[in-house]
């Protein structure tokens, strides 16, 4: 029996309203009014990786699968960024078992994740899923995002699905076996008869941590169960690529310059590099070895490295629109013996170091080219999820909602 043409109606009424409300609405002044009228009031969390050997941390200590670092100070530059632009409560406090009661008792309305997780599998996504289940807005991926982004081989599958370029690569699953690349139907698939080189990586990582060069097919079998063995978790074997590498960042529509918000019509990409490799150095070596100094990354410039940075720009911003990605991530990438540029991997939580004359981080090495300081970044970043908030979540943030209406 057709439906009652009075119910149609409704529906498709309600249909116009779910489906026409765009990305980002209304004027940017709106926007602009909002973020400084919730400065004086919304209450910050700024959180950290806890430790898990720290009382009261966690249940059972575990393994860490992910190579574990806390990112406190990297948490208190991105805070003391936040009270030098305006937010007049934020705080730090770490990510374990006591985070919920934390962040009731200082009545906490939104989060900055700056965490990688305490322990145990997945752990990117760890903080992001209390969060959903507490009903606190976050600065940061969703759970399915940040696990997707941190395990290269699920990335990375996603992006052969969206036709982008990556590194050929194959899984050696933990728990499977000694590795025996003649042996592996996979392996002779994706490599056939090439001898290498190779690299062989965790799926899950930072900081270039137990990434290995190995020169042929005889070295693999050794790395591989070295990955697994210190990881308890699967590895990753790519080609190497013999070529310059490069990364570059992109987040969300809105940016700040001098604390003015501006809307851009497409993902903002910025702070494309090219990572300077030394004479012994096949890969990038792990900036907990040796720190991102001036003189291991060089900017490109807009006339020389054009055509680079067009392939670059390109690529990080159908990353980011097709994955539908909401935060900051820093994209990494090489070029083949053919002179293609192939991604190897995405950064879901890069890197936000404060940077000095000494030392810096990929993503802030050059702001002041887009006419930006290191406090406009932190604005830009708040400001586009406050944006979001309002515009794809406003019945989840009816706190934030009555923080701009309470007189």
């Amino acid at each position: 029996m057709p439906l009652p043409q009075s119910l149609l109606k409704a529906a498709a009424a309600q249909a116009d309203v779910s489906v026409v409300q765009p990305r980002r609405i209304g004027r940017v002044a709106d926007l602009q009014r909002q973020v400084e009228r919730l400065m004086e009031r919304m209450r910050i969390a700024v959180i950290f990786a806890g430790d898990k050997s720290a009382r009261g941390a966690v249940i059972n200590p575990t393994c860490n699968p992910r190579c574990w670092k806390s990112y406190k100070a990297v948490a208190g530059d991105i805070a003391s960024a936040l009270r030098r632009i305006g937010f007049r409560h934020v705080h730090l406090i770490p990510e374990d078992m006591q985070l919920g009661e934390r962040l009731r008792r200082d009545e906490t309305h939104l989060a900055w994740l700056n965490t990688g997780g305490v322990q145990g599998f997945n752990p990117m996504a760890h903080a992001a899923s209390t969060l959903e289940m507490l009903g606190i807005p976050y600065v940061g991926h969703d759970p399915l995002t940040a696990g997707m982004l941190d395990n290269k081989h699920v990335f990375k599958r996603q992006l052969m699905a969206l036709g982008i370029p990556c590194a050929p690569f194959v899984v050696c699953h933990f728990g499977s076996g000694t590795f025996v690349p003649e042996e592996n139907r996979r392996f002779r698939e994706i490599f056939g008869d090439r001898g290498g080189p190779f690299v062989v990586k965790p799926v899950s990582g930072r900081a270039s941590w137990q990434v290995h060069f190995a020169s042929d097919q005889s070295e693999l079998a050794a790395v591989v169960a070295e990955v697994h063995g210190t990881t308890q978790n699967h590895a990753l074997i790519e080609e190497f690529l013999p070529g310059r590498e490069f990364c570059i960042a992109a987040c969300g529509l809105v940016t700040a310059r001098r604390g003015e918000l501006v809307r851009h019509k497409e993902p903002f990409v910025f702070s494309a590099s090219e990572r300077l490799l030394g004479p012994d150095e096949a890969i990038f070596t792990s900036m907990d070895v040796r720190p991102i100094t001036p003189d291991r990354i060089r900017h490109l410039d807009p006339v020389g490295d054009a055509t680079e940075l067009g392939q670059l720009r390109g690529i990080a911003r159908d990353v980011f629109r097709d994955l539908n990605l909401e935060a900051l991530i820093r994209l990494d990438l090489r070029v083949d013996a053919e002179g293609r540029m192939l991604v190897l991997e995405a950064n879901p939580k890069p890197d936000l170091k404060f940077p000095t004359e000494n030392s810096t981080s990929l993503v802030c090495a050059n702001l002041s080219a887009h006419g930006m300081s290191y406090d406009d970044l932190v604005m830009s970043l708040i400001s586009d999820r406050i944006d979001l908030l309002f515009t794809q979540r406003r019945q989840s943030v009816a706190h934030l909602t009555a923080l701009l209406e309470t007189a």
